[in-house]
C-alpha cells in the first residue's frame, strides 16, 4: 500500500540480513523482511515513536498486511485510527521471527535460534539507523496477540532498556492451565514421531489430523521452553513419548519460562515500564483470561503498575483489540 494521499501511510519492506540467525540449528533464512508502516505525515520534519508488533504463533510480520473483506489489516487499522485523531501517528515494525516449527517465542534457543537476540541486537537498531525513529525506550512500544503477547511480556521483563511500553493481549502464561492441558491431544497427535509431524505440515497432500495443530504448538514450544542439545531432536518434549506420561523435570524447565514466575525476578524491570497492558477475552479456550489474573495478581504484589481489561470473546479473531492497545500506548508513549 503506497499512496501520497496525507490520510494514508505507507508500507515498505525492509530486507535485512542477520548474523544472528546464521546457522541457526533449523536453517531458517537469516535474510528476512522486515514490514513497516510509516505514517501519513512520516516526511514532515520529525521522528516519529515506534511499535514493534509481534504475531502469534505460526505468524509472521506479512501477515498483519493480509487483505480481508470485512476486517481492517493493520495498516488500515492504523489510518484509521490516526485519521480519526485516536491515536498520534507512529512508526510500527513488523518483524518476521517465524521457524520450521511455527514460531520461536520470542526467545533465545539452542533449538531453533537467538531470536530474543535478533530483534533486541539486530532489528531495533536496523530500525533506528534506517527511518526516522525516536531512539529512545520511552518512544519504544512491544505489542502482540497471543505468543505475540507473550514475547510482549518477556521482551518488556528482560529488557526495559529498549522498550519502555509493553501491551499484551491474550499471552501466553500461567502455563499449567494454558500449555499443561493440551499435553494429551499433543501426545495423539505426534503418534510417537515428532519429526514426522513437521514434515506433515510442509506437505500439503497430506491431511492433517484432529490433534495435528496442537501437537505441532507443543513441539514449537518444546524447542523454546527446555532445548537441549544433547537430546535426539536437539529440545526435550514435556511427556514421554511411548506413554504420554508427564516429565516433571521438563516440565519446570518450562515454567521458569512462564511470565507469572517470572515477574518477581524482573520486578524492578516492569516497574521502569511507562505502560503495562494486559488484556484477555473472557472465554479464552486456552484459560488465559485466568492467567492475565494470576499475572496481575503476582504484579499487584510487587507494587508494579499495570492495566488489566478482559472483553467478551475467547481468543481467536480478536484483532480488534489491537486498537485498545494502540490508544494507550499513543497516550503513554514519548513524542
Amino acid at each position: 500500500m503506497t499512496t501520497d494521499s496525507k490520510t494514508q501511510g505507507t508500507v515498505k519492506v525492509l530486507k535485512h540480513d542477520s548474523e544472528v540467525l546464521k546457522n541457526n540449528p533449523l536453517g531458517d533464512p537469516h535474510l528476512r523482511d522486515v514490514y513497516v508502516y510509516l505514517p501519513p505525515d512520516y516526511d514532515d520534519e520529525r521522528r516519529f515513536p515506534v511499535i514493534y508488533n509481534l504475531t502469534g504463533f505460526t505468524g509472521r510480520g506479512k501477515m498483519f498486511l493480509n487483505d480481508n473483506a470485512f476486517t481492517p489489516n493493520f495498516a488500515e487499522r492504523m489510518d484509521k485510527l490516526i485519521g480519526e485523531k485516536t491515536i498520534k501517528p507512529m512508526i510500527v515494525v513488523m518483524p518476521d521471527c517465524f521457524t520450521k516449527f511455527g514460531g520461536s517465542q520470542y526467545v533465545n534457543s539452542s533449538a531453533t535460534g537467538d531470536y530474543e537476540d535478533y530483534l533486541t541486537k539486530e532489528i531495533v537498531p536496523f530500525i533506528d539507523e534506517n527511518l526516522k525513529t525516536i531512539n529512545d525506550r520511552s518512544a519504544r512500544a512491544v505489542m502482540g496477540k497471543s505468543s505475540g503477547g507473550y514475547g510482549a511480556l518477556v521482551l518488556a521483563m528482560r529488557r526495559a532498556d529498549i522498550f519502555g511500553l509493553a501491551c499484551s493481549t491474550s499471552g501466553d502464561c500461567y502455563f499449567e492451565y494454558g500449555y499443561f492441558t493440551e499435553f494429551p491431544k499433543a501426545f495423539r497427535g505426534m503418534k510417537g514421531d515428532p519429526m514426522k509431524l513437521v514434515d506433515k505440515f510442509y506437505d500439503e497432500k497430506q491431511k492433517k489430523g484432529q490433534n495435528d495443530f496442537d501437537a505441532l504448538n507443543i513441539l514449537a514450544m518444546s524447542a523454546c521452553y527446555s532445548p537441549d542439545p544433547e537430546s535426539q531432536y536437539g529440545f526435550d518434549l514435556p511427556f514421554d513419548l511411548a506413554t504420554g506420561e508427564r516429565r516433571e523435570d521438563i516440565c519446570e524447565k518450562w515454567l521458569a519460562h512462564d511470565p507469572v514466575r517470572m515477574v518477581e525476578k524482573y520486578s524492578e524491570n516492569l516497574k521502569k515500564l511507562k505502560l503495562l497492558y494486559i488484556d484477555a477475552g473472557s472465554h479464552d479456550e486456552f484459560f488465559l483470561d485466568i492467567g492475565a489474573r494470576i499475572l496481575c495478581d503476582r504484579l499487584n504484589k510487587l507494587g508494579i503498575d499495570f492495566i488489566h481489561e478482559e472483553f467478551d470473546d475467547g481468543h481467536r479473531n480478536i484483532s480488534y483489540r489491537a486498537d485498545r492497545s494502540l490508544e494507550l500506548i499513543s497516550k503513554n508513549i514519548g513524542f
